[in-house]
């Protein structure tokens, strides 16, 4: 029975990906300790993961990483949301998944630990095991619905914008803003040691559509807190102008002082 093995430090990461052989599929979690769906994803995954006997040479190997902790590694395989799904085999990246769809994760792992192709074909235990991803495929030719595939936009957009206390979607990541805005507003959430979640909207135009109608606000940077649009740059600074104090129960100090 495989486990999934927590990559701390970038020492680890070298040492780990030094002892695979190339024919293991390497299934890294990217995760964020804020971000509920994460803790979802971290039961689908192990569950997952408890199927796969370990074996020598490993067939599989599970890691997880947080991906805000080891950023060099997150932006070296593009992760720019969590949870997020990297296979990997000999080094090359097979196939990703951005979110929390337990059934696109379990596809893409039996699809890549069987070394298979949908072409192939292959049947195992009698049944096919990437007839599933194909029917899907074929399902989705059909035109979706706009009423449906908008109302499941928006769940997913209510989730994101809860996913911490404090959420900025902002253009470009906290360590590469793309656009002055975000980085001044980055640098003022910095300044009031405010923890805080983050979404780069460059990276995801259907949540960069969506969320300008569900939140009824046309711009980026956006603030989020506690589920609710502060506003952008300007509505920020007006808050802080008026009240100091107005994000210090969000600070990492605040959480200091609740714990002495």
């Amino acid at each position: 029975m495989s486990t999934i093995k927590d990559i701390t430090t970038l020492e680890d990461w070298a040492q780990h990906l030094a002892s695979l052989p190339p024919t293991t599929l390497l299934i890294i979690s990217f995760h964020a300790p804020w971000a509920a769906p994460c803790a979802q994803m971290a039961t689908v995954l192990s569950t997952l993961a408890s199927e796969y006997p370990v074996t020598e040479p490993p067939s599989t190997s599970w890691v997880a990483i947080d991906a805000e902790e080891l950023s060099d590694v997150s932006e070296n395989y593009n992760v720019t949301a969590v949870p997020f799904l990297v296979l990997v085999r000999d080094g090359k990246v097979l196939e990703t998944v951005s979110g929390s769809s337990a059934v696109k994760v379990r596809d893409a792992i039996e699809t890549h630990a069987k070394g298979t192709s949908a072409s192939a074909g292959p049947t195992v235990n009698g049944t096919n095991g990437i007839a599933a991803s194909v029917e899907a495929k074929e399902v989705n030719t059909a035109p979706e619905d706009p009423v449906k595939k908008k109302e499941e936009l928006f769940k997913r957009l209510g989730d994101l914008v809860k996913a911490a206390p404090v959420m900025l979607f902002m253009k470009g990541t906290p360590s590469e803003p793309k656009c002055g805005f975000s980085r001044q507003l980055v640098a003022i959430l910095r300044e009031n040691a405010v923890k805080y979640g983050f979404f780069n909207i460059l990276a995801d135009d259907e949540v960069r559509q969506g969320l300008k109608e569900y939140a009824d606000w046309p711009t980026y940077p956006q603030l989020w807190v506690d589920g609710e649009l502060m506003g952008g740059l300007d509505i920020v600074k007006e808050e802080l102008a008026s009240d100091p104090d107005f994000l210090k129960s969000y600070s990492v100090k605040a959480d200091v002082a609740a714990t002495s």
